[in-house]
């Protein structure tokens, strides 16, 4: 289990007594990973209470706020299951649901999603912001997961640990296990409102989605070859900068205008310059990526499996 945690004092001791009431009939051996996301409302102490009477809650507290997606870093870093579970700490979640998380699980998934079927939260304020999000995100990466925020989860460790996470995008999981080929599905979970502590929701969340939608757009489709997209927009600017030069000839030939006192060869010369700029960004975006990945070792492609093959670590030693 991996359950960052900002400010949550009051939920975590029943949190604490529902996931063992949940997990202990499984007859499977698990740790329970608390991140404290830089708490200040006491949850810290809550944290050592539990992990002094119970060894399978594991604390590992974090500086300062860095937020959500770094939390479940840390939380993936510091477990060590081979199936890794992660939910709120705010009781929205229910742990009750974790058994059918991993029954599904076990019939050959990578990672087993949550869907909140009846969300319990404001209308205008959560639920119209996360569909309309939702739905974005279907639309530009062809994902054909509903809920894209429920953190309840369940995944193999390969695959969480193949996860590009960083800045904010814990809300794009579904689709990054789907862009690092992962076999995903997703089943109803329960969900509650919440009783005790603030939400850390707000509205301006709804407009960094769309940035790290963006982000992560152009990461699965051009991380490898950024001269495809910076490239190809350099030459349609190019191209338009061409076109609009052969009206201002053309108007100076057929209607007299002169050329110097026509706004087009301005627009010609200034798109030719943006596309300049453009073709420019593209050579130093591959520079940028040969050494990203030449420098650290990285490929540009992810192994499932192997067959009659020792690990390629091994293969490179001898």
């Amino acid at each position: 289990m991996v359950i960052p945690i900002k400010d949550e004092r009051d939920n975590l001791e029943t949190l604490h007594e529902r996931l063992h009431r949940a997990l202990d009939p499984l007859g499977r051996e698990y740790e329970i990973v608390f991140v404290d996301d830089g708490s200040v409302d006491g949850s810290f102490a809550v944290l050592e209470e539990l992990a002094a009477k119970d060894g399978r809650v594991k604390v590992v507290g974090l500086r300062r706020n860095f937020g959500q997606t770094p939390a479940l870093q840390a939380g993936i870093d510091w477990s060590s299951g081979e199936v890794i579970v992660t939910m709120d700490g705010d009781l929205q979640n229910d742990p009750a649901d974790i058994p059918r998380l991993l029954a599904e699980l076990d019939k050959g998934y990578d990672a087993v999603l949550g869907l909140r079927k009846k969300r319990q939260d404001g209308f205008l304020l959560r639920k119209l912001p996360s569909r309309a999000g939702n739905w974005l995100i279907r639309k530009v990466t062809g994902s054909p997961f509903k809920d894209m925020g429920c953190t309840l989860r369940a995944m193999r460790r390969e695959l969480a640990e193949s996860l590009p996470l960083y800045g904010e995008l814990h809300r794009f999981i579904p689709v990054l296990a789907q862009q690092c080929g992962g076999r995903l599905t997703q089943i109803d979970v329960a969900h509650h409102p919440r009783t005790a502590g603030k939400t850390k929701y707000n509205l301006s969340r709804s407009v960094r989605v769309v940035l790290d939608l963006i982000t992560v757009t152009f990461l699965h489709g051009y991380v490898t070859r950024p001269m495809h997209v910076f490239g190809l927009a350099g030459l349609a600017s190019m191209g338009a900068g061409l076109l609009s030069l052969l009206a201002t000839v053309w108007m100076k030939a057929h209607s007299g205008i002169f050329m110097t006192g026509n706004p087009l060869l301005l627009l010609s010369a200034l798109l030719e310059l943006v596309g300049v700029q453009f073709i420019s960004l593209g050579l130093i975006g591959e520079l940028l990526t040969r050494t990203y990945h030449e420098s650290q070792g990285k490929n540009p492609y992810l192994v499932r499996t192997t067959l009659n093959l020792e690990p390629l670590s091994q293969r490179k030693a001898a």
